[in-house]
Formats: structure tokens, sequence, C-alpha cells
């Protein structure tokens, strides 16, 4: 069992929107520094470097795959500088792999980098082709008009066929994850948001509307991670690493077996499992939401609550500030924004944020326990990440 040997020791982000006169390298830089001293530790005792791929170009992402990051932050004792990669759930993977290489001694602080320009860095036109195409099958789904927006569609019609979630209880999802961006300084969307406003928006994809989606912006967050053993020695309250579980159920849409569970359940397991607590012990979930519908179901499927009630919880308040089980406390991907495969990054930020006391107006008082999932591609795969503050 690898409980608790590894922690995230320090955060850092940037607030989400459009920067046109900003160019990425600057995101990833700004971040990386915040992190660094938020650890409390000199820049060169970081010896290995995982940047992940910033989306909006190649040739930027190609720049960060081959040490950019190192010679920018003047980074003296670095052995390694690897990209990870695996779309939304690429933050999720690089602590699973940071995690191994410092438990097995290959590394003892390894920093991860992030940063995204969706929202400047493409055209309009070049952001919906993007995610029109990106982990979509080019030759059985592009062609027959599928795209992320129909995607979520489908998933969402079987589920409210099966479970009898009504739109109002999809739309409480945006609601909910609003009134957690009202109060993070971080978030793009900040304006108080109605039930209301959710269903009065135009049609999407049936029976999605134009509020039950996301929108791409520009960003970045980074975090480091060490030891259970040096975390001590750094910060008060690090955020120990307890429990890990991912499955790959299918590339292609089409594919999956069950568009209303995905692979929640059996990686929900595995994380529980290895971290020695049930779902019920949870104090914060950071829940992967580029779609109200994946909200649902990854709450659901890990056991934070029985099948089909997800909506009407959040419909009720109990995911709120306040609420009972505290959910996407940044805001997620339908407030705070969409910046590629940093949709993830933030959440697992906003986990370790939570769990060290960090979170200013939005701290969820005595948090113990946090959960985090984060999915790639057409919600490919499914992980689960549960960070404590004792090992």
């Amino acid at each position: 069992m690898s409980r608790g040997k590894t922690a995230i020791v320090g955060i850092g982000e940037i607030p989400t929107g459009r920067h046109p006169d900003r160019g990425a390298i600057s995101y990833a830089l700004e971040a990386a520094r915040l992190a660094i001293a938020d650890a409390g530790i000199a820049k060169d005792e970081i010896d290995f470097v995982i940047p992940t791929t910033a989306v909006f170009s190649f040739q930027f992402s190609n720049e960060l795959t081959t040490c950019r990051l190192v010679e920018e932050l003047g980074l003296k004792s670095v052995s390694a500088n690897a990209t990870v990669f695996s779309g939304g759930s690429s933050s999720t993977n690089a602590l699973r792999i940071a995690s191994a290489l410092i438990e097995t001694g290959r590394a003892r602080c390894i920093l991860f980098v992030h940063c995204d320009k969706l929202g400047t860095g493409v055209s309009a036109q070049g952001g919906i082709d993007l995610f029109s195409t990106a982990g979509i099958s080019m030759e059985w789904e592009v062609p027959f008009g599928q795209h992320y927006s129909t995607v979520a569609a489908l998933a969402t019609q079987r589920y409210k066929h099966e479970t009898g979630t009504t739109d109002e209880e999809l739309s409480a999802v945006c609601v909910s994850n609003r009134k957690w961006a009202e109060l993070n300084p971080n978030a793009f969307f900040r304006k108080p948001l109605t039930l209301e406003e959710v269903m009065a928006s135009k049609m999407l994809a049936t029976p999605l509307r134009a509020k039950h989606s996301n929108m791409l912006f520009d960003g970045g967050a980074a975090f480091v991670v060490t030891s259970a053993e040096r975390a001590r020695d750094l910060v008060p309250r690090p955020a120990y690493v307890l429990g890990e579980g991912g499955v790959v159920t299918h590339f292609a849409y089409h594919q999956e077996p069950d568009l209303t569970r995905f692979g929640w359940a059996s990686a929900g397991r595995q994380a529980f499992a290895e971290a020695g607590i049930a779902p019920s012990d949870i104090d914060v979930a950071e829940i992967y939401d580029s779609y109200p519908i994946y909200q649902l179901i990854a709450m659901e499927e890990i056991g934070l609550c029985a099948r089909g009630e997800a909506g009407a919880m959040h419909l009720r308040g109990d995911t709120w500030p306040g609420g009972r089980l505290p959910t996407t406390t940044d805001g997620g991907m339908l407030s705070k924004g969409h910046i590629g495969a940093g949709g993830s990054v933030s959440l697992l930020v906003e986990a370790a944020r939570q769990v060290m006391g960090k979170a200013g107006a939005r701290q969820v008082p005595n948090c113990r326990f946090a959960v985090e999932t984060a999915v790639g591609g057409t919600y490919m795969d499914a992980q689960v990440t549960i960070l404590g503050n004792e090992p």
C-alpha cells in the first residue's frame, strides 16, 4: 500500500481568464514559482519536472517537453523532465507517477506544471474544431457529427431516463458550482447564477442548454510533491496522498458499455480501499464537471450518495457552501472555466488547498479528507484520488 507515503506540499495557480497580452509560458512560470514558494523550498530542491501538454499549440507543448521550464526557472538539480498527458486525467496520472518515483527513490521533490491558452491562443473556430475532434474517433464518430456536446447529451438523456432526474436537478449542478466560484478569486464566472437562467439559456444539444456547458479560457497551475517524511518538515499541513484508483473503459464513446456509470465504481473502490476510509468520511468532493451529468454520475458511482440522488442533493443545497457535502469548491469547469488538461489540475490543486487549510473564504471547516475525480478524452477513464491531512 502506498497510503500516506507522499504528499503535496506546495500549490500555485493563476486566475482563469482571457489574457491576449500574455504568453502561455508566463502562466507556467508564475504558477511554478508560487508552488515552490508555497512549499517553502529552495528551487534547486526540485529534481524532476513534469509538465503536461498545452493543447492550444503543438510547438509550445514541444518546448515544455524539451525542458524549457527547467531553463526558464533556472533549476540546477533536475535529473529528468518528462511530459505526462492523458487529457483531463493528466493531473491524477502525473501525481501517481510522481508518487511512484518518490517511493522508489528515483526522485525526491517533483514539480508538476500545467498551462494553456485556449481562451486567446486559438480562434473561436479553432477552439470549436479542437473540441469537436480531440479524443473522438476520426473513423467512426467525427464523420457523423459527434462532438463533446453531443457526447454529454447522450449520457444525460440516458441517465435521465434511468433515474428520473429532472432538468431542474441537472441545472442545479451549475448553480451549486457557481456559488463556490463566487468565493474564488481565480474563477472567471463570479456573477450569481439562478436556476431560471440556466434553464432559459438556448438549447445546445438536447437536453443540454448553453449554460450546462463549459467555456474555454487561459490559465495555469502547479503543485510540488515530496515524501511524507520531508513534507512534515516543510509545511504545517501537507496534503498526503492516501488512495488512488483508476480504470480505462474505452476510446470510442460508442464502445463504452454503460454511458450512465463508466468506470467510477471500480476506481472509487480501489481508492477508498487503499486510503482505508469510507465515502462517508469525505469532507469535500472535487468532482470533474465538464458538463453537469458527469458530476452527478461520478458522485453516485464512487459512493457519495445513492443512484439517482445526486441531482436532488444539488437542488437542496447539500453541495453548496455550508452544505453537508461541499462539492467542486473552486467552481469547476462550469464556472472557473475550461483550461484544457487544467480542468482536473484545478480540482486536484483545490483538493490539496482544502486539506491544507488554505482555501480562504471557501475553506471547508475541519477538512480531513478530500476526494478528487479526473477523466480524459470522451470520458475514457475514471481516476479517483483521496488526499488527507494526516498520513
